[in-house]
């Protein structure tokens, strides 16, 4: 395009291959506004339920907002093709992700990421549920520019016995973050609560780390999903808001 500029709601979205922990190839869907201007990357990472249909709506969405976007499937190593119910129950069956997988899977799709000709070289990562407390581990873990944490469950507190999750709190890792945080969460949330997101905010503002969190009146978890019971518009609308300015900020697109 003679163009130099990013078209606005103009994209492509496609299946590809990054190379994630060990060196392995993992299955991923990427998500490009069109234009050859430099931009920032956003890494997603889907919730629980998988590499689902909602997830990649969210990447197209982070396309339209002007970022290079992919989300790595998570489970591409235990249940490759599958549906994403039954590759989520196949994965929570063995416990979970592992978080050390979850590193080189992330860290190998924010290098995809800047290695597109597009990049500034400025990479953030969001995720959501599940996927909202392995974007804190990244962040802490992997050089990133901006991260996002979508009521991410078990980054502090206590994990409840029983848990058929294999995962631990992250709190003795948050004083490394390496990058800074928006942190968005509905107060009526159980798996984080109140008193873990009150937590979460200490800890990094105690470590002198650049936070920033809001809590919605109303809002439980999964908020930001409309296709599940929880979704809430007027958060899902403000986070939405607040996730557009937190990443242009910290990536310049």
């Amino acid at each position: 395009m003679s163009d130099s500029s990013t078209a606005s709601g103009s994209l492509t979205a496609t299946t590809v291959t990054i190379t994630g922990d060990g060196g392995d190839s993992v299955e991923a869907y990427l998500a490009r506004p069109e234009g050859d201007r430099g931009r920032g990357g956003v890494v997603v990472i889907h919730h629980l339920p998988g590499y689902d249909r909602s997830t990649k709506e969210m990447v197209r969405r982070f396309a339209e907002l002007g970022y290079d976007a992919v989300c790595p499937n998570l489970y591409t190593r235990e249940a490759p093709g599958a549906a994403p119910d039954d590759a989520a129950a196949v994965v929570r069956a063995a416990g979970g992700v592992p978080d050390a997988r979850l590193v080189g899977d992330v860290a190998g799709a924010a290098a995809y990421l800047r290695a597109l000709p597009t990049s500034n070289g400025r990479v953030g990562v969001i995720g959501y549920c599940s996927g909202g407390r392995q974007a804190v581990l990244a962040g802490c873990e992997t050089d990133v520019d901006a991260v996002v944490d979508c009521y991410g469950a078990f980054v502090t507190g206590t994990v409840p016995a029983g848990l058929p999750l294999k995962v631990t709190p992250l709190t003795d890792k948050l004083p490394g973050l390496r990058a800074p945080l928006l942190g968005l969460f509905g107060d009526q949330d159980t798996h984080p609560g109140p008193e873990q997101v009150a937590e979460l905010r200490r800890v990094l503002t105690d470590a002198g780390k650049d936070v920033e969190i809001h809590s919605y009146e109303g809002a439980g978890h999964g908020f930001f999903s409309p296709d599940r019971a929880n979704y809430n518009v007027a958060a899902a609308n403000d986070g939405w808001e607040r996730v557009a300015e937190f990443l242009g900020k910290h990536l310049g697109s």
